[in-house]
């Protein structure tokens, strides 16, 4: 459930809704994002379209602060939203802030 906090920061989940290193779906305006918690507890949020095929990054598999697509194993930089060479390619990142347990991400 999304819930608009002001303008731009949208309340997305509770902190211990989001497993580590699974990948969650979630659509804010039609827009597919996926978020992924890391080890440390930070939350990474990209756009859930593989820049190769649109394959969907929140089914990937998830190593440190990459994502492999499912679909052709493109390695995916989760804070920088590029593929790793030799692909080519990038999704667009979202920032996320957690307060006091929840996750929100800043939607520009």
């Amino acid at each position: 459930m999304t819930q608009v906090v002001n303008e731009q920061h949208i309340y997305v989940a509770d902190l211990n809704e989001l497993s580590v290193d699974i990948g969650k779906k979630l659509t804010i305006s039609s827009v597919e994002i996926a978020l992924f918690r890391q080890e440390n507890g930070e939350v990474l949020a990209v756009e859930n379209r593989c820049p190769h095929k649109g394959g969907v990054l929140s089914d990937g598999i998830v190593s440190g602060e990459h994502v492999f697509c499912p679909m052709h194993d493109w390695k995916i930089d989760l804070r920088k939203g590029e593929a790793v060479a030799p692909d080519v390619g990038c999704v667009k990142t979202y920032d996320v802030s957690i307060i006091e347990d929840k996750v929100y991400l800043l939607i520009s």
